[in-house]
């Protein structure tokens, strides 16, 4: 298992990299191992193995069990720093890339702040056209695919006190719905589960969006996938795109909810 050459640099340290391969050796259905069969899976000699063991031992990430050796729960201890070192953000990202990859479009993800969406995560794709977007940038809620979204998944009685609060976007959209139009609009959102902003928000900018849900259902953020009118129709975008976006959320819900499941203190 070791790899020879693998650290040629002066500050690669061997004796970490060998504690490690000891750990890689542990596989489920193995509860436990003696010194020599981690000896041969190595490649270590068995004295370094067995000084590599008792440090292992003395810090908690092994026991003794039988004549062999064991991991014991401390050992999540080393992949639970990376889980929770990571925001829901960083879950999320790797996702997008993919749906930047699949449908060759920007995508984003904002929350709801008063009346604004407010922009939180961006994979984008360089466009001749296109609106200038970065984290923390503002649009009009209803005037967005993701605001839409957003406004849908709050109880009706409390999106026109949404609504009511002052945009701090500093844009007029062009789609200004009265308050009927709008309850209309975020119903069939909500019958449908995504929204359509075709060119609403700006001239020439068109998108679709989803929920993302936590892992108790609730629409925590949306997620958008967005198009340049003039390249892209909307048959394309909800024919080709939309399958994909949706797929995408469903994965993030996934993955977030998974991590939310992941205990903050390990026995």
């Amino acid at each position: 298992m070791t790899d020879t050459g693998r650290g040629t640099g002066p500050d690669f340290i061997e004796a970490l990299a060998r504690g490690l391969d000891v750990l890689r050796t542990f596989r489920p259905g193995i509860p436990s191992m003696t010194l020599s069969e981690i000896a041969g899976l190595t490649g270590l000699a068995r004295p370094t193995v067995r000084r590599i063991l008792i440090t292992l031992e003395t810090l908690g990430y092994v026991r003794g069990a039988g004549r062999g050796y064991a991991l014991t729960p401390r050992v999540l201890d080393l992949g639970m720093a990376y889980v929770h070192s990571l925001s829901m953000w960083d879950v999320a990202r790797p996702h997008m890339e993919k749906l930047v990859a699949q449908t060759g479009e920007s995508t984003s993800m904002a929350q709801l702040d008063g009346s604004d969406i407010v922009y939180v995560a961006r994979v984008a794709v360089p466009k001749i056209v296109t609106l200038a977007v970065s984290i923390g940038t503002r649009f009009p809620a209803a005037a967005t695919s993701m605001g839409k979204v957003l406004l849908a998944a709050l109880p009706p009685a409390a999106v026109p006190g949404v609504l009511a609060e002052p945009s701090r976007s500093g844009i007029a959209a062009r789609w200004q719905p009265a308050a009927s139009e709008l309850e209309a609009a975020l119903r069939e959102v909500r019958a449908k589960g995504w929204a359509l902003a075709d060119q609403d928000l700006a001239p020439g900018i068109r998108s679709v969006a989803t929920g993302v849900r936590d892992g108790e259902g609730n629409v925590i953020a949306a997620l958008n996938v967005t198009v340049h009118a003039a390249e892209t129709s909307v048959e394309t975008l909800l024919d080709d795109h939309l399958p994909k976006l949706l797929r995408t959320a469903a994965d993030i819900g996934h993955d977030w909810a998974l991590t939310a499941t992941i205990p903050s203190v390990t026995a």
